[in-house]
């Protein structure tokens, strides 16, 4: 019986010795970006636990003054590290769902600038740099052999219901939180432009390298962002994208539902 024990002991021991030099390998030789106890860095690939590391520093609604100031310092901490110039912004109370808490403007620094410097939530101006840093100017590079100089007519905080709906049962937009970035085009170090609403289709100024640029960071955006949804998805959204941090996740590839029903109306108008 004293054998059998020692026996399981000895075993456990060695189990345990396995498993810490397991973890050490990993953690020795694993992409930072994919280890969840490693800290955010901006300017490394997309990984596995990159969105749970920016999950981090959303603030629940409860979230108190103490809670919200510490988190919030912590998330523009990170934004410093990798060289964007970001300041503390007011948060907003408009009553109702129109509420802003750890808001904050991106400045300047080592991102592409925003018309505007608007106010968002921290962990969404986290979700930026990356998309701006690991999509936006790679696609650009890569499809114009120019870099993003700007982004242009960007939107942020809007108090309202999604798509500035008056029912009260229609759900809050992600705007009314600064959760939420609208893009309408950009303008590249070259000069050009390119626009959402202009070119999308691919008949654009920017031609059909103007559409395939803009999938190209719709794609990216969808590892980066909760919520995407662009021109295919309905008509609100046909002069912009529309990049958000909401806990449900939608990556829109095509017509919304109620769009591709409206479609399939028009159609059969047409041929009737």
């Amino acid at each position: 019986m004293k054998r059998d024990f020692a026996d399981f002991w000895n075993l456990l021991w060695e189990l345990a010795l396995g498993v810490c030099a397991a973890f050490s390998l990993i953690n020795a030789f694993a992409p930072q970006q994919d280890l969840p106890w490693k800290p955010l860095d901006l300017s490394r690939p997309i990984g596995q636990a990159t969105a749970a590391k920016v999950a981090d520093f959303i603030l629940p609604q409860t979230a108190a003054p103490e809670e919200s100031a510490a988190v919030t310092e912590a998330c523009m901490q990170v934004l410093r590290e990798a060289g964007v110039q970001v300041e503390r912004a007011e948060d907003v109370d408009d009553g109702g769902f129109c509420v802003v808490r750890g808001a904050v403007r991106i400045t300047g620094g080592a991102v592409t600038p925003l018309a505007g410097s608007p106010v968002m939530q921290c962990p969404l101006a986290v979700r930026y740099v990356i998309w701006d840093r690991q999509v936006l100017q790679p696609a650009a590079e890569a499809t114009f052999g120019s870099r993003v100089a700007r982004i242009n007519d960007v939107g942020t905080y809007a108090c309202r219901r999604i798509y500035g709906q008056t029912d009260l049962a229609a759900r809050p937009s992600e705007h009314a939180r600064a959760n939420a970035l609208d893009i309408g085009g950009m303008t590249l170090a070259d000069g050009r432009k390119v626009s959402v609403l202009t070119d999308w289709p691919g008949t654009g100024p920017a031609g059909v390298e103007g559409a395939s640029f803009l999938r190209r960071i719709r794609d990216g955006a969808c590892r980066v962002f909760s919520t995407v949804l662009t021109p295919d998805y309905n008509e609100a959204h046909a002069n912009h994208l529309h990049l958000d941090g909401a806990p449900r996740s939608l990556c829109a590839m095509g017509p919304s539902p109620e769009q591709a029903a409206k479609d399939a109306r028009d159609a059969a108008a047409e041929t009737g």
